[in-house]
C-alpha cells in the first residue's frame, strides 16, 4: 500500500504556496504593552501575531533605546510562539536603518516580519528591502524575512501593483488613517470610522486596488485598524465587512479586547471545514484525482481551495474532524 500524499505536496508541485497568516495582528508601542500582548498570545493560543512599533512607539530622541528594548523582549521567554514581528521608521526617518541594524542581527532568526511604512513608492521600497537582506547576508541569516509594507500614501497606492512584485513580501498593509490625512480634507473625518470607510469612493477605491495587488501577486491583503476602543463588536463588523465585501484576510488590532472578535470575523465557517475535511480525505485516498462529493465534481482547483481553508482555520481556532487533524496536521 502506497503511504498517502501529503495535500502540501500533491497541490502546490513546483509552485509558492500562498502564506497562511493568523487573521488578526495587533500593534503594541511600549514594553510594558508588548509583554501584556505576549502573555495574552501565549494564554489564548497562536492566533493573532503582535508587531512591536518602533515607528509611532519609539519616544523621540530614543530610537536607539526603543529598538533595543523590542531585541530583548523578543529574545525573552515571554516570546513562545516566535509570532512576533517589528515596524521600523519608514525611508524619510534617518532611523530607520539604525532599526534595522539592531533588529536584523539580534532577531533575523526569529522575527515573524519587519513592517515597512509610509512607503510613498516602490523604488524606496526596494531599497529598504535591499538593506534588510544585506545586512541578514552580512551576519549570516539565511532565511527570507518576511516584509510587510503598509500602502498609506498617494504614491504607494500609484505604484501598488510595482511594490507587490518586489521580493520577501508576504503581506500589504492597508493604512486608513494616513490615507485620509493624505487627501487634505477632501475625505471627511467621518470615513476614519463605519460606514464611511467602505462607502467612501476614494477609500472604496484605494482598499480595492490594496487587495487586488496582494492577491495578484501571492500576498495576504491586512485591513487597517477599529478606531472604537470601547466596542469590541465594531471591530468584529469592521473585520467581517472587510473580509467578505473586499477580500481582506486580515485586520490589525490596537486594543487587546479587539483581537478574539477579528479572529472571529475572519474565521472559515465550520460547516464549510467539515466539508473542505471531507473532500481531501476522499481526493487523498483517491491520488488526488477527480472526485464525487455529495453530488458535485471536485478537482485540484477545489482541493487547492479547501486545503487553505483548513489551514486558515486551524489559525483562527477551529477545530478540525479528527481525520482530517490526523491526516494533514
Amino acid at each position: 500500500m502506497t503511504e498517502a500524499v501529503h495535500p502540501s505536496a500533491a497541490l502546490f508541485a513546483g509552485e509558492k504556496p500562498f502564506p497562511i497568516l493568523p487573521a488578526c495582528e495587533h500593534f503594541a508601542g511600549s514594553e510594558k504593552l508588548i509583554l501584556k500582548a505576549l502573555e495574552l498570545q501565549d494564554r489564548l493560543g497562536p492566533i493573532f501575531d503582535i508587531t512591536c512599533d518602533c515607528e509611532d512607539g519609539a519616544p523621540a530622541g530614543r530610537e536607539r533605546e526603543h529598538a533595543e528594548m523590542i531585541v530583548r523582549a523578543l529574545n525573552s521567554e515571554a516570546n513562545k510562539h516566535r509570532m512576533a514581528g517589528a515596524r521600523i521608521h519608514d525611508y524619510s526617518h534617518v532611523a530607520w536603518k539604525q532599526d534595522v541594524d539592531i533588529l536584523v542581527p539580534s532577531l533575523g532568526e526569529i522575527v515573524a516580519y519587519i513592517t515597512l511604512p509610509k512607503t510613498t513608492c516602490a523604488d524606496h521600497t526596494a531599497e529598504q528591502i535591499a538593506y534588510i537582506q544585506a545586512v541578514a547576508a552580512q551576519h549570516g541569516i539565511r532565511r527570507e524575512l518576511p516584509i510587510h509594507v503598509l500602502i498609506e500614501t498617494h504614491g504607494a497606492l500609484r505604484d501598488v501593483h510595482r511594490i507587490a512584485q518586489l521580493p520577501w513580501l508576504q503581506v500589504l498593509d492597508f493604512g486608513l488613517m494616513d490615507f485620509v490625512s493624505g487627501h487634505h480634507g477632501a475625505i471627511p473625518a467621518s470615513a476614519m470610522r463605519s460606514p464611511g470607510q467602505f462607502e467612501h469612493r476614494l477609500i472604496a477605491r484605494a482598499k480595492t486596488e490594496v487587495v487586488a495587488a496582494a492577491l495578484a501577486n501571492g500576498l495576504i491583503p491586512a485591513h487597517n485598524v477599529t478606531l472604537d476602543l470601547k466596542n469590541p463588536y465594531a471591530a468584529y463588523a469592521d473585520a467581517r465587512r472587510a473580509h467578505m465585501e473586499f477580500g481582506f484576510l486580515r485586520q490589525w488590532s490596537i486594543y487587546p479586547t479587539q483581537i478574539q472578535p477579528i479572529v472571529d470575523a475572519m474565521k472559515p465557517d465550520h460547516s464549510e471545514v467539515e466539508s473542505g475535511a471531507a473532500i481531501l480525505l476522499a481526493a487523498q485516498r483517491a491520488d488526488w484525482g477527480p472526485i464525487q462529493h455529495a453530488g458535485e465534481l471536485h478537482d485540484r482547483a477545489t482541493y487547492r481551495y479547501y486545503w487553505e481553508l483548513l489551514q486558515k482555520a486551524r489559525v483562527t481556532g477551529v477545530k478540525l474532524p479528527e481525520a482530517a487533524e490526523s491526516a494533514f496536521f
